[in-house]
């Protein structure tokens, strides 16, 4: 009878890359446990991201990978998901019922940036996250028409506000707070007092992600979430245009400067397809996402179309991700929420918790 070793089964699955971390499994730490019983293989495999439509794919793929070895028997791999806190700058603590915060930025205006933050939110619910989404935007909150949502939030105590709920996705915003049609003529430390409140004072519930749509630039409210508000990663919404691309390296030297990590870029309207014929053409230019990636050692997560029915899906209270779920636009969306949980997933994690307070007290 064969007998297996462990060693071999280890080395194989050091060959297996994991294209949502970009890494093999062993070396990003999914391997839990190796179980070899003569000719036959038990491996436990742990994923750090959300990936509900990967897992039988993954499962299916290391069982034909492991199916390699002579002489192997029955072949058992178990996938299994957990997502947990990870670090955030230091002198802050995660926030209570938040695990991780995710910020979607851009340098500039009109790039996407919104519709990116609604619809990679309502990907993560969908690959099995439980998933908030804060609308950062005082001046011009859209989160409430893309959701579909109106109206005051819920208050249990009249202190802390409920987030509204669309899709299985917490929100909140401060266009659930103000008529449709009213400016917010706010200067600079009210608009970052009215985000501290937004953030703090909503009742998150156990939240793995809570993604926060900035707006637009490199002010006020930027350097408030920066520096004061508990971040684990950031991505940075761009579009392939010269004028887009530096604002966006902008955005994305900030967040180096106050050591909140970049997880990577998107490129949105990265190429036009005609509704009528098909014709292919790049509007905004090609292949600046991709430079300006490799420019910085970071990740162009994914690049996504100038579709139509993106923007008409957003503006109806129904984005992609729910109203055209087997779409083209949608599968794209969620493959760019696996790979930046995953990317965030590699990072460090939050050990606040662990250590014990030490109270020094005369006795």
């Amino acid at each position: 009878m064969t007998e297996i070793a462990k060693a071999d089964v280890e080395n194989l699955l050091k060959t297996f890359i994991d294209p949502n971390v970009g890494a093999d499994l062993v070396s990003s730490k999914a391997v839990k446990n190796i179980a070899v019983d003569g000719a036959d293989i038990r491996v436990s495999l742990e994923l750090g991201y959300p990936a509900k439509s990967y897992l039988a794919e993954l499962q299916t793929a290391v069982e034909k990978k492991l199916r390699q070895l002579d002489g192997v028997g029955k072949v058992t791999v178990d996938v299994t998901v957990n997502i947990v806190a990870h670090a955030v700058q230091q002198s802050l603590k995660p926030l209570p019922n938040v695990k991780n915060i995710i910020a979607v930025a851009s340098g500039k205006g009109g790039v996407g940036k919104s519709t990116t933050s609604v619809n990679l939110a309502l990907a993560l619910a969908a690959e099995g996250a439980n998933v908030g989404l804060l609308d950062a935007d005082i001046y011009g909150p859209s989160v409430p028409t893309m959701m579909g949502l109106s109206g005051y939030p819920a208050s249990e105590d009249g202190k802390t506000m409920l987030p509204k709920i669309s899709y299985g996705v917490q929100t909140n915003s401060i266009g659930y707070l103000i008529d449709e049609d009213q400016a917010m003529i706010w200067r600079g430390p009210m608009v970052t007092n009215a985000l501290q409140q937004l953030l703090k004072d909503t009742n998150w519930s156990d939240v793995d992600y809570l993604i926060i749509d900035l707006p637009p630039g490199t002010g006020d409210i930027q350097l408030t979430l920066a520096q004061q508000i508990p971040v684990s990663g950031a991505i940075i919404v761009t579009t392939p245009q010269d004028i887009a691309l530096l604002d966006a390296q902008r955005g994305l030297s900030m967040f180096n400067k106050v050591n909140v990590p970049v997880l990577g870029l998107v490129e949105n309207m990265s190429i036009h397809i005609c509704s009528n014929c098909g014709h292919e053409e790049a509007i905004f230019g090609e292949g600046g996402g991709e430079a300006m990636a490799a420019k910085n050692n970071v990740e162009l997560l994914g690049s996504l179309p100038l579709d139509i029915n993106i923007r008409k899906f957003a503006d109806s209270g129904r984005p992609t991700v729910v109203a055209d779920p087997d779409g083209r636009a949608a599968e794209i969306y969620r493959s760019i929420a696996r790979k930046m949980a995953a990317k965030l997933a590699l990072k460090s994690k939050d050990y606040s918790s662990k250590f014990p307070n030490i109270v020094i007290q005369n006795s």
